[in-house]
Parts: structure tokens; C-alpha cells; sequence
């Protein structure tokens, strides 16, 4: 794997150059839009569970419906912690931010269960034991409470919002929370892929590599802006005082997350996905106000700069009708895009090479050394 090297200015960032080959994701493509191993998203969120999406992502393939049921069942037995896990998870301080949390869980799990298995197998692992691993020190530090980390629900949806709530969702929170985790599932080579993709060729292992990636996703200009944009939802009591609002914070210059995308021009086809979810919560508990004051700011920054709203907009509100705290809405990005995550680790060791751009000098000319006593 190569990265081309180029020194304009407008590939600051890396942004344009083409930093390898993939099978596994389309991003803003012509014609293609967002797809998951040739699978359009519209399909993967409206047809098919997580379970499915994952099983595709990691295997290559949609999975029958005996090996989904396989695949289904190897993640409910390996949803359990080991004791010493539970232990780490309360010395992790409660001021801690959840994604500390997870950084810190998925590399005490290489310690505890080193690489004597396949990198999907460890795939598998992680996506299985991260909701568990999530909660139980939510629930401990924030809540007091030692949670059991097993669930009777079959899918991953259901299993987290059981195991926030301590109760069965309804099927409509399942499913919404379902689409939530497919649509973050992947999304080809963006900071926490690559981040992933260059500790993986350099030999090293899947926990090491997802280590990493929960670390470049913990970065605001990465993850994050959900959390971001509900903060901005939940400012304002009307559309009105949002509209006053997003226009004195875009005269001001002010940084607006959840609008606009490095990669797609015109629009995120995740978010017309997601939006419909919300409308749909909204309408359910009857609150048209966050939903109105999120309707207005998406017009608002449409109308005034022509930037539409990304994944992480309309998610925000998802999460909140389905009573997810805020400092969770990250962590949820980790338990889904683990699967892409796990893909590209797999992609990497296929054909490995290791990843190790240039970099343009700009400092300055061959200088002579001068001895400290000379210096002024």
C-alpha cells in the first residue's frame, strides 16, 4: 500500500490523494454514493439488521440465514468480561470520558486474551464485549450500580438499550437504534480507518489497531460531533431563538458541527436515513420542539452556506428519544465501526505493506553547529 505524495496546498490533510485500494466501502463515489461491499446504504438500513451488515463487512459476504443465526450466537456467548476487566472498568476514573474508557478496555483485552486467534475471531470478540464493556462503567460510576454485562436479546441493538435502560426496548427503539449502528458501521478510509490500517502494517495486532482507531475517533474534528450537535439542539426552546442563534454564531464564525462533509459535496445519504428515525421518535412521544428547532438550524446553514446536514446530525437526536445520555454518543460510533474497523485490518493483511508516507520539508536550510559557549 502506497500513499501518493504531493506538495499543494490543497492536499493539506492527505484530502484527494489516494492512499490505497479497498473493496470493502464507496464513498461519494458517482454513482454509487455510500455502499457497504457493493450494497447501497438506502438498502443495508431499511432491509437488513446490524448482524447482517456486520457479518458482510468482516465476511465478505450477506450471511444465510443459518450463518447469521451462527454468527448471532458466537456474539451472545462472548458478551461476558473476565473479572479482572470489571475490576479495571471501576479504577477507570468516573471523570473519565466514556471513549477513555473503551480505549483503555480494548488494550487490557489483549492482555487478558492475547492474539491465539484469528484477527476475526478478535473481530467478533470485540464487537460482542464493547456494549457490555460501555455500560458497565457508565452504570457503575455514574449510577452506583454493578450491572450484569449478558442479555437475552438477540441483536446488538437491543442488548445496549437493555442494558442502559434495564429493560426490553420496544421493537421501534430496537430498530431505530439498528439503522443507527448500520449507517455508522463504515465508512472507507477516514481518520480512525487509516489510523487502524497504518498500525496494521506494521505487523501489529487487531487489539493494538482498534486501540488506535478509538483514539483518532476520540478527536472533536472526527467523533464527537453528535454530541456537539445536540448541544446545540438542546440550547434553544424555538426554531426562532435557533435561527437568531446560528446566524449570529455563522457572523461570528463560529464552527457549527454537524453540517457539511470532507467527502460529499452535495449531500450525506446516511442523514435523509436518520432523519426519517427522528421524525418518527419525534412523533412517537410528541415533542415537536427538538425536532423543529434541528429542522430550522438544517435550513438556516442550507440557506447561509449551502451545507447540509452529516450523519451526526439528525443521530443526535435518534439517541436522545431513545434516552441515550450524550457522553455515550460517541462510544455507540466505536461499538458499530468496529466491524468496519475489523474489515480493513483483514483488507491490510491480505496484501500488507507498510504504510510510510513522505513529507514535504519546510523548515530550514543545512545550518552550522554552534558550541553552547558561543551561543548568544
Amino acid at each position: 500500500m502506497s500513499v501518493t505524495a504531493s506538495t499543494s496546498d490543497k492536499t493539506s490533510g492527505l484530502a484527494g490523494i489516494v492512499a490505497g485500494k479497498t473493496s470493502i466501502c464507496t464513498v461519494g463515489k458517482e454513482g454509487a454514493g455510500l455502499t457497504y461491499r457493493g450494497y447501497s446504504i438506502e438498502d443495508l438500513a431499511d432491509l437488513a439488521t446490524f448482524e447482517e451488515v456486520a457479518y458482510l463487512l468482516i465476511h465478505q459476504q450477506l450471511p444465510t440465514k443459518e450463518q447469521l443465526g451462527e454468527f448471532q450466537s458466537r456474539l451472545i456467548i462472548q458478551r461476558s468480561l473476565p473479572s479482572a476487566m470489571l475490576r479495571l472498568l471501576e479504577d477507570v476514573p468516573a471523570s473519565a470520558h466514556p471513549m477513555c474508557a473503551l480505549r483503555t478496555a480494548c488494550s487490557m483485552l489483549e492482555c487478558l486474551e492475547p492474539e491465539m486467534r484469528s484477527a476475526v475471531d478478535i473481530a467478533e470478540r470485540l464487537l460482542a464485549c464493547l456494549p457490555g464493556t460501555l455500560l458497565y462503567w457508565y452504570h457503575y460510576h455514574r449510577l452506583g450500580m454493578r450491572i450484569k454485562v449478558q442479555s437475552d436479546m438477540p441483536s446488538m441493538a437491543g442488548h445496549f438499550l437493555h442494558l442502559l435502560h434495564g429493560k426490553r426496548p420496544s421493537s421501534v427503539h430496537e430498530k431505530a437504534m439498528d439503522c443507527s449502528l448500520t449507517l455508522y458501521a463504515e465508512h472507507e478510509f477516514n481518520a480512525s480507518t487509516f489510523a487502524a490500517r497504518v498500525v496494521t502494517s506494521t505487523l501489529s495486532d487487531p487489539y493494538s489497531a482498534i486501540t488506535a482507531a478509538i483514539g483518532a475517533l476520540r478527536g472533536p474534528l472526527h467523533g464527537g460531533a453528535n454530541e456537539a450537535a445536540m448541544e446545540l439542539i438542546e440550547r434553544h426552546r424555538t426554531p426562532e431563538q435557533a435561527e437568531r442563534a446560528v446566524l449570529e454564531d455563522l457572523k461570528n464564525k463560529r464552527l457549527i458541527m454537524g453540517f457539511g462533509h470532507r467527502v460529499y459535496r452535495k449531500s450525506d445519504p446516511r442523514s435523509a436515513v436518520i432523519k426519517r428515525w427522528a421524525k418518527r421518535l419525534a412523533d412517537e412521544v410528541s415533542d415537536p420542539v427538538l425536532m423543529g428547532v434541528a429542522e430550522r438550524i438544517e435550513k438556516v446553514m442550507w440557506e447561509q452556506k449551502k451545507l447540509f446536514p452529516n450523519l451526526d446530525f439528525y443521530s443526535a437526536l435518534v439517541y436522545r428519544y431513545l434516552g441515550i445520555p450524550t457522553p455515550l454518543f460517541t462510544p455507540i460510533f466505536v461499538i458499530s465501526r468496529v466491524s468496519g474497523w475489523s474489515a480493513h485490518i483483514l483488507e491490510q493483511r491480505e496484501d500488507n505493506r507498510l504504510i510510510r508516507p513522505s513529507a514535504e520539508y519546510i523548515g530550514s536550510a543545512p545550518r552550522t553547529f554552534v558550541s553552547l559557549s558561543q551561543r548568544i
